[in-house]
């Protein structure tokens, strides 16, 4: 019983260091062909991952002139689903995934603090 507790615990405070950047696992499955999700990489260049992806909705300068991040909305079946990509000072993909542009500046501050 106890080892239940505990390994229980401990699972859930391992979790709880990965929250700030929790994605919906639907969203993947549902989004999971879209060029953005499915071709984008880590470290591919900007223009390429425009090419791939389509003009975003708007971009934005990172804090402390890390890079920009572009803001696209996915649609699909009449639901939209916003999704940045971040790009760093070299015009290369830093990261990605299923929030906007200001989510994601929220939870690298975040993660900053911890």
């Amino acid at each position: 019983m106890y080892k239940s507790i505990i390994a229980s615990a401990l699972t859930l405070a391992a979790l709880s260091g990965c929250a700030y950047n929790v994605e919906n696992p639907v969203d993947h499955v549902t989004y999971r062909n879209e060029p953005l999700v499915d071709q984008i990489k880590d470290g591919m260049t900007k223009q390429r991952a425009i090419e791939l992806g389509g003009p975003a909705s708007s971009e934005h300068t990172l804090s402390g002139n890390r890079g920009t991040c572009n803001d696209y909305v996915l649609n699909r079946e009449g639901k939209q689903q916003p999704y940045y990509v971040a790009f760093d000072v070299n015009d290369r993909v830093m990261s990605k995934g299923f929030m906007s542009c200001a989510e994601h500046e929220q939870n690298v501050r975040e993660k900053s603090r911890m």
